[in-house]
């Protein structure tokens, strides 16, 4: 059972920024935002009443499209050509294969990330600081010290872990690796570097990680792990092995923790680049931004299977707790 924040009950709330009146709109014919997103359908509720608070009111002055890919990313070229020849006005995604797709689809229609790993070593943008192009947004790459503080929270729930599997993308811009092992002797943690670039790649990469006595696993957030979620659940479920994630998904299939960017808040912040867009901004002109809020959430009967004690302290600082 998942205990949510009232920060989180509250979403909808959360996403309301300074309303602009209607008339404050551009007059003509109603602006088409079209959403393309890796995973699977969701309400996109909270993100249409942001939108009606700064005047973008669906069904007389905005439409939105929606594509999902259901987590083949296979399927985004065609998704984002579709959105393409619907001759959207702005196009939101929501993951990084996701803005890869719409980026290869159109380099004239702006382009607002909500959520996109590494966009300036991928190419998407010329720097965060100065997009260029038509692509613009929120990245969920976390920035530098993130890697370490993972660490932290895992030690502070598992203080015996000393061998941590990482298993992470060789060659992905901002991989942990290097800061973690950079930062890692004063925890008492040694990395182990267990790659895996491809679904295939993943049962090897486990099977690394139990030879090389791991006895912590890191799962970051990526469109290969998130897609073999159930199988590292239950490898480190069987294997008995602490692990903290990059997703909250991965907690509520029985992982013991995670810690990432809260993905409510990146499409909060993206909200305001639609707007912007919508007003007349050119993408190229406007930062690409950080995320500005990170969600800690604990598994507490995983906890208890591996016998391990959460601290209180640790629990209070937990934004959602699954039992």
């Amino acid at each position: 059972m998942s205990h949510r924040r009232a920060f989180v009950r509250g979403l909808a709330a959360g996403l309301v920024i300074a309303p602009f009146p209607v008339a404050a709109i551009p007059h003509g014919a109603a602006r088409r935002v079209g959403w393309l997103h890796l995973g699977r359908p969701w309400s996109l509720n909270p993100v249409r009443d942001a939108l009606k608070e700064l005047g973008w009111i669906e069904g007389r002055n905005l439409i939105i499209d929606t594509r999902f890919a259901d987590n083949e990313i296979d399927r985004l070229p065609a998704l984002a050509a579709e959105l393409v020849a619907l001759k959207v006005d702005v196009i939101v995604t929501q993951s990084t294969p996701a803005a890869i797709a719409a980026k290869n689809a159109t380099t004239v229609i702006p382009i607002v990330m909500a959520g996109s790993s590494n966009p300036e070593w991928l190419g998407l943008v010329a720097s965060l600081a100065h997009p260029g192009g038509n692509v613009t947004g929120v990245t969920n790459s976390p920035g530098g010290g993130f890697g370490p503080k993972v660490i932290q929270l895992l030690k502070e729930a598992a203080p015996r872990v000393s061998r941590l599997a990482v298993l992470d993308r060789e060659g992905a811009g901002g991989s942990p690796w290097q800061e973690m092992e950079a930062a890692t002797p004063p925890l008492g943690v040694t990395v182990l570097r267990t790659p895996a670039n491809t679904h295939a790649e993943v049962s090897r990469a486990l099977a690394s990680a139990l030879r090389q006595r791991a006895d912590g696993l890191y799962i970051p957030a990526n469109p290969v792990n998130t897609a073999e979620e159930r199988l590292l659940a239950e490898f480190a479920l069987t294997h008995r092995l602490p692990a903290i994630c990059g997703a909250k998904e991965f907690v509520a299939a029985g992982m013991l923790m995670s810690y990432w960017a809260s993905w409510a808040a990146i499409r909060r912040q993206a909200v305001v680049y639609i707007d912007k867009i919508l007003r007349g901004a050119n993408p190229g002109d406007l930062p690409v931004e950080r995320p500005s809020k990170f969600e800690l959430a604990i598994n507490l009967s995983t906890a208890r299977s591996l016998r391990l004690t959460i601290p209180q302290t640790l629990m209070l600082r937990a934004d959602e707790l699954f039992d």
